[in-house]
Order: C-alpha cells, then structure tokens, then sequence
C-alpha cells in the first residue's frame, strides 16, 4: 500500500501518526510525508526543514513533499492548499491518509484539517491523529505501537530543535509523547498505542 501523512509543521506527523506508520514501513509498504510549511515560526526554516529531512530517512520514507506556505497563515491559502493536496493525492494514490485533527488551538491545524477533508473527498480511508494542541479528541480507531515506540521517539528525537518546546514546564516533546502512548493504550486495551478519529475507514473482508 501507499501511506501518505500530511502535516502542517515539521514534527506534526512524528507525534500525530510516526508509530503507526513504522508499523506500516515494516510491513513492505510505501511512506510518503506532506509538510505544508518549514516551520519558521518555531525556528529557522532550513533546521527545521533538516529535521525533517533525518526524521524521514528513520522512518523509511520515499518522500517529503514540501508546501511552499508560510507558518501560521495556511488559513489564508485555502483554495490553493486544497489543490496543493489534490495533486498529491493524485500522484500517489494513497490507500490511506493521515492528518491532524479538525479541533485545535493552533490555527493552521484547523486550516490543514479543512483543506484535506475537501482535497480527500475521493480517498477511501482518512484518519485523523492528534498533537498536544488537539483538543476535544476522541479516537475510536488505534493502532499497537508497542514494537515502533522506539522508533517513533527517534524520529520525534531528529527534531533536536522541538524536542524541550512544549510550553510544558519539566517536559519534553519524547515525554508527551509517552504519556500518550500510555493513556492511548489503555483506552484500546494494548500497553501502548495511538489514536485517531477516522474520516472514513473501509474494513476489509
């Protein structure tokens, strides 16, 4: 299968979906990431954009797709993000997308979530992952991440810049990270686990 994740900022997928994707890699499929921004807002646009770059290369991507948006203005570029997004999944045909989550108290968050929901009309299965400013989520679709946990902290761990920015006194993106994973996992009833709220989800026979 083609798995494309789709995010808004550098890191956004890492700590959305970076698990369940491992999982998939590991499986023989196909990752694709969709960065709308490099981030600039949180740093500078070419670390960030590194980052990015040795966070894909962990988790076995074919590719990162760059948008060419500016950070924190994606609600000003719907229409353009929508085709943007079009394109992309056209071009990779994806049997599954990952995205943020439609609740959140960052604006291009909800801009992304808005954009794809449209641009996805035709995809069979979209799930929604969270972030630490997603809020009012709750995820009726998980996925065990016990075995790519490491792997997901490693990839969150190539976003050297990120990793203490949290507005959270004491913790590190690797600890929201867990703590996550933890309480994802007893809501699913596995030791660790991540969530997502699906947009549509087709169940094979």
């Amino acid at each position: 299968m083609n798995i494309l994740a789709i995010g808004a900022h550098p890191d956004d997928i890492e700590i959305g979906c970076a698990g369940s994707l491992l999982n998939y890699k590991n499986e023989g499929h196909d990752l694709y990431l969709m960065v709308m921004t490099q981030g600039e807002g949180g740093g500078r646009a070419d670390t960030r954009r590194h980052e990015q770059s040795e966070s894909a290369e962990i988790l076995g991507c074919r590719d990162v797709i760059w948008g060419t948006y500016k950070d924190t203005e994606l609600n000003n570029k719907m229409t353009a993000m929508i085709h943007d997004i079009e394109a992309v999944l056209k071009g990779i045909s994806p049997d599954i997308c990952f995205v943020n989550y439609c609740d959140d108290s960052h604006q291009d968050h909800r801009a992304l979530n808005r954009a794809a929901v449209s641009a996805s009309r035709y995809t069979k299965n979209v799930l929604f992952y969270e972030v630490p400013t997603t809020q009012n989520f709750s995820p009726s679709v998980f996925m065990n991440i016990k075995t790519t946990m490491s792997g997901k902290i490693e990839a969150l761990l190539a976003h050297t810049s990120q990793a203490e920015k949290t507005n959270i006194e004491g913790l590190s993106i690797v600890d929201i990270a867990k703590a996550a994973a933890v309480f994802r996992g007893i809501q699913g009833r596995v030791e660790l686990a991540e969530g997502f709220v699906p947009l549509r989800l087709f169940l094979k026979a």
